[in-house]
């Protein structure tokens, strides 16, 4: 279970920006549900497989302490995790994580959020349909260029994509002031037809998160990051600013 609960933390917590998340679980499958504080991040997942542990629906908030508690060294090898559950009415719910390590001197309990909880703050939200302009596979080189104009334009919070002689480009600030423009992926077709931006940081952090990567944009305004991490594949929805 520990390298499931890494799992989780490395792909929402570490972004920055999230810091409670949703499980839902059965015996086919493993869900997981998140919305940045702002709105601006929509964050659904499932595990490869089903997680045997996470059976119900709660939430794991204060990622943070969950975070400083997996990195406890006491835990690092043969430490013992188990789900604490209490039994309400006919059912048994799951309510925290015990943790212990192999001397059982050393103990920790993380508390769940309650289902009805965790559903007020993560109200859901449903994306409609859209159809897809660029689908594109991120490249190391690719990344680091983002970066790199990121850094030379610290002052812009965002990025405008454009694609121009099937190159997918990415653009920072104006030509009134400081800008700067890199070609993100070749080979692209489609249009643009619409002066859309997105957040910089928040593009960067996910591309920055270990797993296979897969992009796309809309131009009906949403850019879709799927990182697949061997355990887990997450789906980061990032709706549109205008420009």
């Amino acid at each position: 279970m520990k390298d499931y609960l890494q799992d989780i933390v490395q792909h929402t917590h570490s972004l920055g920006f999230i810091d409670l998340v949703k499980v839902t679980g059965d015996a086919n499958t493993t869900t997981l549900d998140s919305l940045s504080e702002d709105r601006s991040v929509i964050v659904q997942a499932q595990f490869n497989n089903p997680v045997p542990e996470f059976v119900g629906t709660f939430g794991m908030p204060n990622l943070g302490k969950l975070n400083t508690i997996l990195g406890i060294p006491e835990y690092k090898e043969d430490a013992k995790l188990s789900i604490n559950t209490q039994t309400k009415g006919a059912d048994t719910v799951p309510v925290g994580i015990h943790f212990e390590n192999k001397n059982g001197d050393f103990k920790n309990d993380y508390r769940f959020m309650e289902a009805a909880v965790v559903n007020d703050k993560l109200k859901t939200v449903k994306m409609k349909q859209v159809k897809w302009t660029v689908e594109i596979t991120p490249t190391v080189a690719s990344f680091q260029k983002m970066k790199y104009q990121a850094a030379a334009n610290s002052e812009e919070t965002t990025f405008a994509p454009k694609i121009e002689n099937n190159q997918l480009k990415f653009y920072f600030g104006d030509h009134s002031s400081h800008a700067g423009n890199f070609v993100f992926a070749d080979g692209v077709s489609g249009t643009f037809t619409k002066n859309w931006c997105w957040p910089v940081g928040a593009v960067i952090s996910i591309l920055g998160l270990a797993g296979d990567k897969h992009l796309k944009i809309s131009d009906e305004g949403v850019l879709q990051i799927t990182v697949d991490s061997g355990i887990c594949a997450y789906t980061y929805l990032l709706p549109a600013h205008q420009k």
